[in-house]
């Protein structure tokens, strides 16, 4: 007498897939039935109670949620990275809204129909706002960096100080990138001293074809600490005849902010910026499009013809050049630097926004879900202002760190911070119309 076979009540594949129809694509929703059922025949061989219907759905949901989908940003970090950086502004969506639906110009002369340099508008706006001579953009700055040093550095040694030796997120380590563009790092100085003689003497040692600086931008040295100035590296460089590359990271335009009709805040004073840099003689000045900028992820190089001349002209230029859709939204971005209205750049606009006008929405919020409004601090993230922080004034719901879970997984997802066994919510990375979201997932969720 044979056993009934216990796989016997498991539904075939299509009959299972049929309930989840429209879910996924077909291919993609046919391998996650598999995958489902495949575990029902495991569990059952374990003894193990089984649901492949319900085991189906949270997989399926798991790929729909993983495929992208809005998130609401209440943790006061303006640039986040694991949220995508700097939101856009309409203008920018617009403009790449339409770049990717129709053919563009992107490399033709339409007054003779020949074939022109790409992004030969955005270089005139870079270098009508930073009084560069040219400019190059490519995917991000850790890219641009990659283009420098390949182009000017290969097969040489690159002076850099130990003090500016950063890793960032994602296993970005400087020396490694020097070494992927075919460099030699030498470090000079110590970590919290570098005079300009620690890079003199290590031009007299190494046969070296550029200077390096990079803004520290994820961390601060403090105390006793001497740092090179910019325009002793530069005057170095130019006694030699190399040029001196300077990353700064973040990507402040001009420190002056003449975009702004107040002074320059007082988050940004430590932070350097693309103007001022090549002022100071900085032959390429290299940031990101993603952060300070407020627009699309990219490399942004800025400097004299000579050497970013170089730079185009080298084989990687092409391989990590940007298409059409990230240069028109790249170029609505500095149009509103240009008309002095960054008001419509969401970053520029959260920064700014008044704690009075925070502390009011934050109140109209805790008079629905509870907890209280205490001052706080939001940051700027993505590396950049470290360590400076902009007043806000805060929602702290006590007792509640099990909320953070399950905001996350409603429709739609809400993230805040957890501090202490409470949930925070920090409005100023809120856009308003979500303030009624919050109210309705936080009620819900408790």
């Amino acid at each position: 007498m044979t056993s009934e076979n216990p796989y016997r009540g498991l539904p075939a594949v299509d009959d299972l897939a049929a309930e989840f129809n429209g879910r996924l694509p077909r291919p993609l929703l046919v391998d996650v039935i598999r995958t489902a059922l495949e575990q029902a025949r495991i569990d059952i061989g374990d003894g193990k109670a089984v649901d492949p219907t319900r085991s189906a759905e949270a997989l399926i949901r798991a790929l729909e949620r993983n495929a992208g989908v809005g998130v609401i940003n209440a943790t006061g970090v303006l640039l986040h990275t694991n949220l995508g950086r700097a939101l856009w502004s309409e203008a920018a969506i617009r403009h790449a809204e339409k770049a990717a639906g129709s053919y563009t110009n992107l490399e033709i002369d339409l007054e003779t129909g020949h074939r022109s340099r790409r992004g030969s508008y955005v270089t005139e706006l870079l270098r009508t706002l930073t009084g560069a001579e040219d400019a190059l953009v490519v995917n991000n700055n850790a890219a641009a960096l990659l283009l420098a040093l390949a182009a000017t550095s290969s097969g040489k040694a690159v002076p850099v100080a130990r003090g500016e030796l950063i890793e960032i997120g994602g296993s970005y380590r400087l020396p490694n990138v020097v070494e992927a563009g075919g460099a030699k790092l030498v470090e000079v100085g110590t970590t919290n001293r570098t005079r300009v003689g620690d890079y003199e003497a290590a031009l007299q040692i190494h046969r070296c074809n550029a200077i390096l600086k990079v803004h520290p931008s994820n961390y601060r040295v403090e105390g006793f600490t001497e740092e090179t100035g910019l325009g002793e590296l530069a005057s170095l460089a130019r006694s030699h005849d190399l040029p001196l590359i300077y990353d700064i990271g973040s990507g402040l335009l001009d420190a002056t902010t003449p975009w702004l009709d107040t002074e320059p805040p007082d988050w940004l004073r430590s932070e350097p910026a693309v103007r001022q840099s090549l002022q100071e003689g900085a032959d390429l000045v290299m940031f990101s499009g993603d952060k300070l900028l407020g627009g699309p992820q990219a490399g942004i190089i800025v400097g004299s013809n000579a050497v970013v001349g170089l730079l185009r002209s080298h084989a990687l230029a092409r391989a990590l050049r940007v298409d059409a859709v990230t240069y028109a939204a790249l170029a609505a971005t500095l149009e509103a630097y240009a008309a002095g209205n960054v008001e419509q750049i969401p970053f520029w606009r959260q920064a700014l926004l008044p704690a009075e006008g925070l502390a009011l929405r934050a109140a109209a919020v805790i008079a629905a879900v509870g907890g209280q409004v205490t001052e706080g601090q939001s940051t700027i993230g993505a590396g950049s202002v470290t360590g400076i922080n902009i007043p806000s004034p805060i929602i702290v719901l006590p007792g509640e760190d099990h909320l953070f879970e399950c905001l996350l997984a409603s429709d739609t997802p809400i993230l805040g911070r957890r501090e202490e066994g409470s949930l925070v919510l920090d409005l100023r990375t809120v856009e308003p119309s979500s303030d009624k979201v919050i109210i309705d997932t936080v009620t819900r969720c408790r």
